[in-house]
């Protein structure tokens, strides 16, 4: 009974999109658990777990999101989300209660389908399969976070004027390979003189200013829609360089 409780609380952390971050990783996974072997099973087990069920609120917000972009189509996510989210808590029972008893059929369906897989795992690759739960949860909050953030329209960090640089000229070098391309482009860097870096210097320093007011905007909106978890934290003045200190 300890494995299966164990084994269900594995397949419900990591669902599909934990065997989409697991494909690929050959025999041995990278940092905390270099030391673990992984087995040939690893990968191809995690690839027929099924996609956990969207709960009801996120059923409504998916199937509202391209309505309400499709009539306002200039007005930003969080606008939508925050008025999306408004309209969810202003439904009638009655309505709600079809987005939640579709959540409940698809949640019972999903354990049916997981217990059927857990019956063809030994106990063996179950230790093993808990093993890596640690950097498969860490990976996996990480990608929602970063596909969260871009949803909501997190301003691009700044770039580095040698980043800048290597953007402008990627696309130009005539290698082949991207990474005789960067090579290339590194040593290009590296002859320019001091007067040509500084026009990339200057870019970089503009780049920081637009971020600094992009960002103070975004996190007042975030604020506004209650999501303060988002806004950064001990934030000072723009100094005169253009960087923010923390």
């Amino acid at each position: 009974m300890a494995l299966i409780r164990s084994m269900w609380g594995v397949l419900s952390a990591l669902g599909r999109s934990g065997a989409e971050l697991c494909a690929g990783c050959g025999s041995r996974l990278r940092s905390p658990f270099s030391f673990v072997y992984v087995p040939k099973w690893f990968s191809s087990a995690l690839a027929s777990y099924p996609k956990k069920p969207m709960t009801s609120y996120l059923r409504f917000s998916k199937e509202q999101l391209p309505i309400y972009k499709a009539r306002n189509p200039d007005a930003k996510n969080t606008e939508l989300i925050k008025k999306i989210a408004e309209v969810w808590r202003d439904l009638p029972d009655s309505e709600k209660k079809i987005y939640e008893d579709a959540y409940r059929a698809d949640w019972e369906a999903y354990k049916e389908e997981v217990n059927r897989i857990q019956e063809q795992l030994t106990p063996s690759q179950v230790l093993s399969l808990e093993k890596e739960i640690m950097q498969k949860r860490l990976k996996k909050k990480s990608l929602i976070k970063k596909r969260e953030l871009t949803m909501l329209g997190k301003p691009k960090r700044p770039r580095s004027a040698y980043n800048i640089f290597v953007a402008e000229r990627f696309q130009e070098a005539k290698d082949s390979s991207s990474q005789a391309k960067l090579k290339s482009i590194n040593e290009n860097w590296k002859n320019l003189s001091s007067s040509e870096k500084q026009v990339y210097f200057q870019l970089a320093k503009d780049d920081k200013i637009r971020y600094h007011n992009e960002i103070k905007s975004w996190e007042e909106q975030m604020i506004e829609v209650g999501r303060a978890d988002l806004v950064r934290r001990h934030v000072k003045r723009l100094p005169k360089d253009g960087t923010e200190e923390f």
